[in-house]
Order: C-alpha cells, then structure tokens, then sequence
C-alpha cells in the first residue's frame, strides 16, 4: 500500500510542526505540504491532491468547516480530520454533516493521534480491497470503531495474514546478509514456498527487503531475499 499524503492547514506554526513529528512517527504516512490559512489551503488542493487533510476550524482567513464544504464540492475524494480547540456542538455538527472522518480536540495527545490515522489507514485499506461489503464492514467504517492493538497493522493488501507477516519479517530478519530463498522461509514457518514467496515479495515492494538472483554452479539461478533495517 502506497504511502498516503497528508496536506496540513493550520495557523500556529508550532502546532503545524508538532502535528508534522507525530504524522512522521505513523507508519504508511507522509506529509507533503502545510498552509496557515484557507487561501493557501485551496491552492495546494489544487496542485498536491492530497489523501488527506488534517485540519484547524480557526484560520485567519476562514472556517475550517467552509473548508470542509469546499473540499466537498472539489475533491471528494479527500479524506479530513478535523485537529482544533473548537468544542461547540454547532462547530462539530457543521463538520460531521460535510463528512469528515474524524473530530480530535486538542490539545493533541500522541497516542490518540496515532490511533486515528491507523484506523483511516485501515479504512482506507478495507474500501480499496473491497468490490462488496457486508453489513458488518459498513457499520465498521460508519461507526469508526478505534482499531485494537491487534487491530492496528491490518492496512495490508488483500490476501497478507499480519500474524504471518510478522513470523516472516522475523525470520529473513534473522538471516542477516547472507540471504534467504522462499522455500528455506517457508520451512521456517511452516508455509509453502508459494506462500513464502508472496509474503517476501510484498515485503519487497513495501521496501523492507531486497531481492536479487543468485547463479550457482548447477541449475537455474535461486531467488534470495534480504532484510532491509528500516532508515532513521
């Protein structure tokens, strides 16, 4: 699953380079731009098209909620969450009826962010797997219910189980630099090769392993997988 990008409106500059840190703390985000005011706002629309909007009621030129309707009636397919010190419920009803995803009150606790953004992220997963859904899923994205720790790195693509994710990340990890095959992973946790492979190339797609083909002295070349350690 691509990163997704996240335009910030906010005036405080501080409060913009706060919600900056924690958006980079979140897996599968990426802050591409920030405005201080509605003006600045609409234009980055135009020109970033961004997943989503993080967004402040009180700007100095505007509502965030005019804001909101904006984006509704150019970009319905930006997604917002509204950040602000705005409690009253005449500001959150005008939110909720131009569909924002969430409403968070600041002051801003990280925890609470993060749990937010991983169920959009998880939302945004589910409706881009998803040709039906049932009744289940659709009270799911209606009601928001926050995603438990088990819960929280679901945003996969179809057909990748987290649990066996998370035994294959462990083992190539523990393979170091020397490589591993799909068919010595799939030994290791108890998979076909098939299925091994699947999950290593995802892996290598997400950038969090690398694969290169190795020729030996007889038979085809094998297909050996690396773990990438994550950047600082």
């Amino acid at each position: 699953m691509k990163k997704l990008e996240v335009l910030i409106v906010e005036d405080d500059l501080r409060i913009i380079d706060i919600n900056r840190r924690f958006v980079n703390k979140i897996e599968g985000f990426e802050v591409i731009a920030t405005a201080t005011n509605g003006s600045d706002a609409k234009e980055l629309l135009a020109v970033t098209r961004p997943d989503l909007v993080l967004l402040d009621v009180y700007l100095p030129d505007m509502l965030g909620t005019e804001l909101v309707w904006y984006i509704r009636q150019h970009y319905r397919e930006v997604d917002i969450i509204m950040i602000t010190a705005a409690k009253e419920m005449e500001m959150v009803q005008e939110a909720l009826r131009g569909g924002v995803f969430d409403y968070i009150v600041k002051p801003l606790v990280f925890e609470r962010f993060r749990e937010r953004l991983e169920s959009y992220r998880a939302h945004v997963a589910r409706t881009e797997a998803a040709t039906e859904v049932d009744q289940d899923v659709i009270d799911q994205m209606l009601t928001r219910r926050p995603l438990n720790p088990k819960q929280r790195e679901l945003a996969v693509p179809k057909g990748i189980d987290q649990l066996t994710l998370e035994k294959v990340i462990e083992a190539i990890r523990q393979t170091g630099d020397k490589g591993v095959s799909a068919e010595e992973i799939g030994r290791e946790i108890g998979t076909s090769r098939t299925t091994a492979r699947r999950y290593l190339e995802h892996l290598v797609q997400e950038k969090k392993a690398r694969a290169e083909l190795i020729y030996g002295s007889v038979g085809r070349p094998e297909r050996k997988y690396r773990f990438l350690p994550e950047r600082a």
